[in-house]
């Protein structure tokens, strides 16, 4: 690689959690740079819409799922028929790449047993290999499961939404997956509709348990956010959730700006905002990834509403830095929406809405933030 452009050094630059300066010592964090050859030149004129996940497998394959649906009439010009143009149509909503960003394997759409979703939106690879996908439509409330080459496994939830957030048997705009490894559970980020954790048996679907904000019953009742104003007591647009190697559950409220942390169980452990004043419905917790080190010092979360990615450290959610700037240039971001790391350390960031790609950001080591 022998342009990479340097995007940032994270450096803080005024962060604030819950309304705190960032700490005045300095911190060493993770810096990043740009590969503007990531991934090479898609085949069969494809072309992505919103891309709604990306996620590094056990292979360090990294796979993308995007909203073909989303491609607007100047961008499917090959896809019509007869075609319009040379350029583009839309790629299967599934696509594996490689390290060297080759494309692997691709597939995904309606087919026989299950609701393909309307709006695509979470992709989770979990320990048996097994590729998990959810719908953010507001009309709809499923996840499916699948081989690693697209084969049918199950599917929870309904194709129609559900009765709302303490409804055992259907989902409402589920938004983010995890499966915990030690106890085979599928635990869902319902989400878009719905303001609640949801937990399932990932082999037959059976429901466990589910909880809303610091662990208590969710509330489908009147939501306002006000930055000036106690956190609300309930969530909004659950939006991401990932989990530790220690086994805690990171959870984004992308309406109130905020993660929350939870044991297994859902009891409740911590929480922090991110650019507390954001408003709008990007919010700034759309997406959580770890470091890739033993102890997972650095949490990074990307931002939809501010264009970048945040680098808090882990153990006590403190903002140390965030790099990327709004723009379509190299580097730039629009709309970050979820992100995933290698076994070496590098980022990859899937862009939504306007954004429509993904970005590779190699892992250049260590530096000392600036001190604010």
């Amino acid at each position: 690689m022998n342009q990479r452009i340097i995007v940032a050094l994270a450096i803080v630059a005024g962060a604030v959690l819950s309304g705190v300066p960032a700490a005045t010592q300095q911190a060493s964090i993770p810096t990043f740079q740009v590969d503007p050859y990531f991934p090479k030149p898609l085949p069969n004129a494809w072309t992505f819409g919103w891309v709604a996940a990306v996620f590094v497998d056990a292979r360090d394959h990294i796979w993308l799922l995007h909203v073909p649906s989303s491609l607007s009439q100047w961008e499917d010009g090959a896809g019509t028929d007869p075609p319009r143009s040379l350029c583009c149509k839309a790629a299967p909503p599934v696509v594996e790449f490689d390290q060297d960003g080759n494309v692997v394997q691709s597939w995904g759409g309606p087919g026989q047993g299950y609701d393909w979703p309307a709006t695509e939106h979470a992709l989770y690879i979990d320990h048996k290999d097994h590729v998990w996908i959810s719908s953010s439509d507001n009309a709809e409330g499923q996840v499916l499961k699948f081989t690693r080459d697209g084969q049918f496994l199950m599917q929870i939830g309904k194709k129609t939404k559900g009765a709302g957030s303490n409804d055992t048997t259907s989902l409402g705009g589920p938004a983010g997956i995890v499966v915990d490894p030690q106890t085979n559970e599928v635990i869902i980020a319902d989400g878009y509709v719905n303001r609640r954790v949801i937990v399932f048996d990932a082999d037959t679907g059976a429901y466990k348990r589910h909880w809303g904000a610091y662990g208590e019953t969710p509330d489908d009742g009147p939501y306002a956010y006000d930055p000036d104003q106690p956190l609300p007591r309930q969530m909004q647009a659950v939006h991401c959730i990932n989990q530790s190697s220690d086994g805690l559950l990171y959870v984004c409220d992308r309406g109130s700006n905020r993660l929350q942390v939870f044991q297994r169980d859902g009891t409740f452990v911590s929480e922090a905002q991110i650019q507390p004043r954001t408003r709008g419905g990007a919010g700034t917790t759309d997406g959580i990834a770890f470091s890739r080190d033993a102890e997972q010092q650095f949490l990074y979360v990307a931002d939809g509403g501010n264009h970048r990615v945040w680098i808090l450290r882990r153990s006590d959610l403190q903002i140390l830095g965030s790099f990327g700037q709004g723009g379509h240039h190299t580097g730039g971001f629009i709309a970050p929406h979820m992100l995933g790391l290698d076994s070496k350390g590098n980022m990859y960031v899937g862009e939504s809405v306007d954004g429509r790609r993904i970005q590779r950001f190699v892992y250049t080591g260590m530096s000392a933030a600036e001190s604010n």
